[in-house]
Order: structure tokens, then sequence, then C-alpha cells
């Protein structure tokens, strides 16, 4: 069957890889006897919680010729996520990550990419230009930057997208994927020019633009040209400013299972809101709720939540 290359309305580009999350809470990986099995990876998260919301998605991404990556092919397509731009790569492994989970903040990850991972292999002639220049969302991460070929595709296909709105960055920094803080601040800097929205938390501005302070992080990255930022403030709730707004929203209050992957579903109600038209404070209630909604989940991708859930909630709120 021809795979659907087609224009998408959002394109996301990142990582991929297989989560193998422990089904027994507050114990380490050396006691855990069993593991449930899930895509995974920041990008591929964020696609799959856009879709939820009706959203035509396609991941740009790739995975290894094992039986890995054709689970995650067949996941992506049954999450409802277009397949099209993840070819299989011939040389390296899909990717695998664990974690612990120990409620309520702590849940270490461990990642298993070595040498390296097929997303960070990804080229342009992976994804057809007119998609990158069509699709009326892109969605890139700061982990893409973090190796070649990964680093100059996102750099060229940026350029062919020449900031379009709604060209998002998601600040998403994994230090164990870099040499450095400054090896990364270089990279990400140097991507930014090229963003219209950037989203990231306290720590993630820092390696960005040198700042915690939630003020002062979105205000330096509206001074290296994004039209919105979006500062991330943990049990504070979330910053967003432009350069004619300012709103702040709370965080939504949840019993946290897993906190990984609230950041994605948060990352795919942003889309919807932006994609929708509606005002900031709307799109950062709905991400919020959103986001806590995931936390309150043991998996990641299919946790994610649909619109009418997370209206609910917020109709609730009111």
């Amino acid at each position: 069957m021809a795979q659907d290359r087609s224009i998408p309305e959002i394109l996301t580009i990142g990582r991929l890889g297989v989560d193998l999350y422990p089904l027994q809470d507050g114990v380490g990986l050396a006691e855990v006897t069993s593991f449930g099995k899930y895509l995974g990876g920041s990008a591929a998260n964020v696609s799959v919680a856009a879709a939820r919301y009706g959203h035509d998605v396609a991941l740009l991404s790739r995975v290894g010729d094992d039986p890995f990556g054709r689970y995650l092919q067949d996941e992506l397509a049954r999450l409802g996520v277009r397949n099209a731009f993840v070819p299989t790569d011939p040389t390296y492994k899909t990717p695998i990550t664990f974690c612990e989970i120990f409620p309520p903040d702590d849940f270490p990850l461990y990642f298993y990419r070595e040498p390296t991972a097929p997303d960070l292999q990804i080229v342009p002639a992976d994804v057809d230009p007119e998609a990158v220049r069509g699709a009326a969302l892109m969605w890139f991460t700061a982990t893409g930057l973090s190796e070649e070929p990964s680093r100059q595709t996102h750099i060229d296909l940026l350029a062919l997208r020449e900031r379009r709105r709604h060209t998002v960055f998601d600040l998403d920094y994994r230090p164990m994927f870099w040499a450095d803080v400054q090896a990364a601040r270089t990279e990400i800097q140097r991507a930014l020019a090229f963003a219209t929205v950037a989203v990231g938390n306290r720590e993630e501005c820092e390696v960005a633009v040198g700042e915690t302070e939630p003020e002062r992080a979105a205000d330096a990255l509206l001074d290296r040209g994004v039209e919105l930022a979006i500062v991330k403030q943990g049990p504070k709730g979330v910053l967003a400013k432009t350069r004619t707004e300012r709103i702040e929203v709370p965080a939504t209050v949840v019993d946290v299972v897993n906190g990984l992957g609230a950041g994605d579903a948060f990352g795919g109600a942003l889309c919807h809101g932006l994609l929708a038209g509606w005002d900031l404070e709307r799109t950062l209630t709905y991400a919020n709720v959103a986001g806590g909604i995931v936390a309150g989940r043991r998996e990641c991708s299919t946790a994610m939540p649909t619109e009418d859930e997370v209206a609910r909630i917020v109709e609730g709120e009111r």
C-alpha cells in the first residue's frame, strides 16, 4: 500500500523509540520484574497528543531494521500518526528507554541509544520539501540538534520553511545527548533564529538563553526573535509572553503516577490551541490540564487525552 506523503497539517521532527516502563512503583530497575511496552520519544509523543485532537499529523524520524522498529511503525499508524516520513535505518538499532517510577517527583530515565540512534540519522531526502513548507505547524526539538546528520538536516529544513507561522521549538534539553551545556546553547541559539514559538522549562531556558527567572527567560527568548515564548514553571504553572501580551496560568493539581510525558501532552494541546486560533489563556489552560492528565497515568503516548477529556476538567474547574 502506498504511504501518504501529502502535506500534513502538523509535521513533527525528532526522537522516536520504545519506552519500557516498570509496572512496579517505588523500586529500582534492579528489582523490577515486569514492564509495559509503549511508543515513546518526545517528538513522537507530541505527534500522538496532537492527533488525539483530530489533527492530521506526520512524524519525521527513523527506526531500526528490527522488531522494535516494526512495532513503532505499526503503533504510529494505530495511534493516528502518519509514518510515511519514518524510514528504516539500515545501520542502527531502534532505541529503548527505561525509567524508574518514584512518585511524586522522581522519574529517572535511562536511554539506550549507543553508538547513536536512527532518529539522529534523518536527512532532508526523508521528507518532501512541500511538507516542510506547507505544514500549518512544524514542531522540532533540541535533541535533534545534538548530532549530525540530524543537526544539519534541521537547519536545512528550517531554512526551507522560512520562519512560517507556527514553527515551534521545543527546548527539550537532555544533558546525556550533549558534550556540554555550551555546545547545546550554541546549537539551540542558532535554531532559535528560525522559530516563531519557543517552549521550555526553567532549566531548558537556562541552557538556551542563560536565564532561569521566568520573566527574564521569556524576554530573552523574544529578544532572539520568537513571537511567542512559553516558560513552564512546574508547580507554579506556566508563563507565556509575546511582545504585547503576558499570560500566566496556574498548574493543574493531580496525584502524580508518572511525570514523564506530561510535557509532551502539554505540547499536543499547545499545537491544537495555536491551530484553532484560541487565545493564550485558553490554550495554556488546556495544555496544563492535558499535562496533568498524563502525569496521573503510567505511560506516555497511549495516555494522551482527547479534547473532550480535557474540556470536561477545564469546565469543571470554572
